[in-house]
């Protein structure tokens, strides 16, 4: 009778429509001031679940591996365990028996290439999993969260696809050898090439009990323009692939593959993804931003902030504005001290998000990532504000809320006009919010139990058939801030004629009537007035883009269609795509050729 009152238990945690599942990057521990989180400053009575990242995989011994060892074992297992972060973690349990405990393996750091590389042998395979059940049950984790990022790219193969659910099945079949059965659930990414490339995902539904699709990272400084880091909606200027770039897509694209909504979870960012702008006076959506927004002070890593980073900069520099694109759900801000541009969640746009996930018949949310919430409070009346927030929506019972995205690509729906690019630099018409928020009370607002319609003015919820759409000023942007520069007509030139490219580092060379891509060597950019490249402190870059490798994992094309660059430690480093692929930076990774535009690089 208790096995059976623990098997049904365990099956209603699983089919509710209300977890909230909260990932905890323990590196947080490691972050300077009030930035640090750790293990205790977790409310256990905050989420449904909770999931520790990171553990990795040792391209040694095909196990299972400890990331951190000092942090998160204890000195009796190993020689240099210290903190016992796992044992405290899974602690948690005792304060709240309700709570589910999960490890995570994988994550962007990782890479790929070593896990395509496990799951195509099964003796590696066999060794990952064992290895995972030992860890897991040593330190009293209720389950495994495996977050691949991403099969068939990144150095992954094809047959990634296939092999995938092969690793889950025999996880499944191992896992449900205890009782009750370990949980096994994943973070899947949102975006369709990567999908159609990576997952087949009756496949992937069928053996994990809940999918965590991360409803951001659409867009960042891998680009060079501003865009939202988790677009709920298109934007009307969206083009080709970037159409499909938003939650609402991305959602229904996984329920017409076959992912039962039952399974599916929302993930909802609690950071903002951050530019800094080329020209001030261009701050919408679409401007260019050839640079990442600079760090934080928590974070540190330049092109993304926390919330907690993101809150108090808008608390103390003066020079930020707030806007709310009448098109968009999601608030954006810029800053004239630096010229930062950040698209970012608050509170109304979290709550937007969580109530589609509950109209949806979603099985609930995900926040990425508990610690940089604003946990202290340092601006906010409440811990974990966002969180909080994100609660509150999903508990609530389905209603009329749901939000519609206009459909501006559609045959009958007519595209925004925008207005003419004035002589003289104006403000947006989009309303601007104060640039000192608004102090929260000392004592919690209660929720109204309908939640309060936004105000036309600053995030309407469109109609579902509009018959026009509000003007905006946001200027449509010209191709040469999304596309490299086209290959030149050398038809009438002399071999050895010169044309720039846009990008300082890379320059056209005519041979035989045909234009040819060069690129300059390290320490060098190429000079117009010498034909030539030179070195980079004599170059007036002024009028060109300079890749920059400030933030780890970006992408940038190399001159030859089947190689790019991918900068980590802060250095680029030349990869080839594998089995005659070609890059695509439209979606940051090798694609068929017939796919990628080839008159911006050399064909092998």
């Amino acid at each position: 009778m208790r096995l059976f009152v623990l098997l049904a238990l365990f099956a209603v945690g699983v089919q509710s429509f209300d977890n909230v599942i909260c990932y905890f990057g323990s590196w947080s521990v490691w972050r300077p001031g009030v930035g640090k989180f750790d293990v205790e400053d977790i409310d256990p009575f905050l989420c449904t679940h909770v999931i520790f990242g990171f553990a990795g995989l040792s391209n040694h011994t095909w196990e299972i591996e400890v990331l951190d060892p000092w942090n998160e074992l204890c000195p009796d297992e190993s020689g240099i365990g210290n903190n016992c972060a796992f044992d405290r973690f899974t602690g948690l349990k005792k304060i709240n028996p309700d709570l589910k405990t999960i490890l995570a393996v994988g994550g962007w750091n990782e890479g790929s290439e070593d896990y395509s590389v496990m799951v195509m042998d099964p003796e590696k395979r066999k060794t990952f999993i064992e290895s995972s059940i030992e860890l897991v049950r040593k330190h009293n984790f209720d389950g495994l969260d495996v977050d691949w990022e991403y099969p068939a790219a990144r150095g992954g193969v094809p047959e990634d696809k296939e092999n995938f659910v092969t690793l889950l099945e025999e996880f499944r079949a191992r896992f449900d050898t205890f009782s009750p059965p370990l949980l096994l659930s994943g973070a899947l990414s949102p975006g369709k090439p990567t999908i159609d490339d990576g997952y087949d995902v009756p496949g992937i539904a069928e053996n994990l009990d809940l999918v965590h699709v991360m409803g951001y990272d659409y867009h960042g400084t891998w680009e060079n323009f501003t865009h939202h880091n988790a677009p709920m909606c298109s934007h009307y200027l969206d083009e080709d692939v970037l159409q499909y770039f938003n939650i609402e897509f991305t959602v229904e694209y996984y329920l017409s593959l076959g992912l039962p909504k039952d399974k599916m979870v929302l993930g909802i960012p609690v950071y903002g993804r951050c530019f800094t702008l080329d020209d001030i006076e261009e701050n919408g959506f679409y401007a260019p931003a050839h640079k990442p927004g600079p760090a934080g002070p928590y974070i540190r890593i330049p092109g993304t902030l926390g919330l907690n980073e993101i809150c108090e900069r808008l608390r103390d520099d003066k020079t930020c504005k707030i806007v709310h694109d009448p098109t968009m759900h999601e608030p954006y801000f810029y800053c004239t001290s630096d010229k930062i541009w950040c698209g970012f969640d608050d509170a109304d746009s979290v709550y937007l998000k969580a109530r589609y996930a509950r109209n949806m018949g979603l099985a609930g949310v995900m926040a990425w990532t508990i610690d940089t919430d604003d946990f202290k409070p340092n601006c906010y009346s409440e811990k974990f504000h966002i969180i909080e927030t994100m609660k509150r929506a999903i508990a609530e019972e389905p209603g009329n809320d749901t939000v519609v995205c206009v459909d501006y690509f559609g045959s009958t729906t007519e595209e925004p006009t925008t207005t003419e690019e004035p002589t003289t630099t104006e403000e947006p018409t989009t309303t601007e919010e104060p640039t000192t928020p608004t102090p929260e009370p000392t004592t919690p607002t209660p929720e109204p139990t309908t939640p309060t319609p936004v105000p036309t003015t600053t995030t309407p919820t469109p109609s579902p058939t509009p018959t026009a759409v509000p003007t905006i000023t946001t200027l449509r942007p010209v191709s040469t801030t999304r596309n490299p520069a086209l290959r030149p007509d050398c038809t009438n030139h002399a071999d050895g004629t010169t044309f720039t490219h846009e990008d300082c580092n890379k320059y056209w060379v005519c041979i035989n009537g045909y234009g040819v891509l060069e690129m300059c060597a390290p320490g060098t950019l190429f000079d117009p007035s010498l034909s030539s490249c030179n070195w980079e402190n004599a170059v007036d870059t002024s009028s060109c883009n300079l890749w920059i490798c400030e933030v780890d994992n970006t992408y940038y094309p190399h001159a030859d269609c089947d190689k790019y660059y991918w900068c980590y430690n802060g250095e680029p480093h030349v990869e080839v795509c594998p089995n005659g692929l070609f890059w695509n930076q439209f979606i940051l990774q090798c694609d068929n050729p017939v796919n990628v535009g080839t008159s911006s690089c050399n064909v092998p």
